[in-house]
């Protein structure tokens, strides 16, 4: 194998360039990443002695640089994202350009070279919210907020490839993630960072709305057994059956912390917060034989113990 990742210097994107630089078959990993705020280079340090991995610094709406990064590749895997909701509220203009038009150019790209796999991966955000039972892949997209929104519509065009012009596609779609290198904007790493900076946690509205919680590591494995054994043009939803409501994650860092729940603060609410996501990874289970790993409480104690040890990494982000 050799692949092109984009956004793999990103917090889910680095755990997966992890995850494919295990594979003694896999020759050749090409990351392409504009190392925006959330992208750190430093994810990736510890590859810079492979002879197999390549760092390039730039944009995915750089047609030409993709075009040639793409040459002699066999698979493309489009991580490279705007993915946090509340910056899609106050200004969506990046999450068009790097979600929808970013996806479009590089499906141009493979379109061209033609015999090459491409992996998009997405989010269960796209379903939007349920307030009871599951969402299977094949269930209605209607994204509630312009992230959700413009992920929904690049998944569209990555099927419309497919269907058009035979691109050999596969949609992941995953439920919330966790875990160690997460840039401390979402709700885990900066309610754990601001606990040690002596601050409250802040939680909108009454802290009720359920999210599915699911290992990055968990998460990486779903995209590579995808990437290594989807069928062309399906989509796969990846979760871990760990919903918790925010409060109940806020709870547990204060537990893990020794801290009280005082140390909670109520906001006023997200605008179009959605209530629920719940996907069903049934399809996951029976066609790669996908099984979530990590127990969510360990995995919680982990990602605390990261951030505790990791004060330098998190320091130096939130100056980005």
């Amino acid at each position: 194998m050799k692949a092109l990742v984009t956004g793999g210097a990103g917090f889910i994107g680095s755990h997966f360039v992890r995850r494919l630089l295990s594979e003694s078959d896999v020759l050749e990993v090409t990351v392409l990443d504009s190392l925006s705020y959330a992208g750190n280079i430093e994810n990736l340090s510890e590859f810079t002695s492979d002879s197999r991995f390549e760092f390039v610094k730039g944009d995915i709406n750089d047609i030409k640089l993709v075009e040639h990064l793409i040459q002699g590749k066999s698979h493309i895997v489009n991580l490279a994202a705007e993915s946090h909701v509340d910056r899609s509220i106050s200004d969506s203009d990046n999450f068009v350009t790097t979600n929808i038009l970013g996806t479009h150019t590089l499906l141009k790209a493979a379109k061209v070279v033609g015999d090459i796999r491409f992996l998009q991966v997405s989010t269960d955000e796209v379903y939007g919210s349920i307030n009871q039972g599951e969402w299977d892949e094949d269930c209605s997209l209607l994204p509630n907020s312009p992230y959700s929104a413009s992920k929904a519509s690049a998944d569209l065009l990555v099927r419309s490839f497919f269907t058009t012009h035979g691109l050999d596609a596969v949609i992941t779609r995953c439920s919330n993630n966790f875990g160690p290198y997460q840039f401390p904007e979402k709700l885990i790493p900066i309610s754990i960072i601001r606990l040690l900076e002596g601050k409250n946690i802040r939680i909108y509205g009454n802290g009720l709305n359920v999210r599915d919680w699911l290992h990055v590591t968990d998460h990486c494995e779903g995209i590579y057994l995808a990437l290594r054994n989807g069928k062309r043009g399906s989509v796969y939803n990846f979760g871990a059956g760990a919903e918790r409501s925010n409060l109940e994650i806020a709870q547990a860092i204060l537990k893990r912390l020794n801290l009280k729940s005082d140390r909670i603060e109520f906001i006023e609410d997200r605008k179009g917060h959605d209530f629920r996501y719940s996907v069903t990874f049934a399809k996951a289970q029976q066609e790669l034989g996908f099984a979530p790993k990590v127990n969510f409480d360990e995995g919680m104690s982990g990602t605390i113990d990261w951030y505790l040890s990791n004060e330098h990494w998190w320091r130096r982000a939130l100056r980005t």
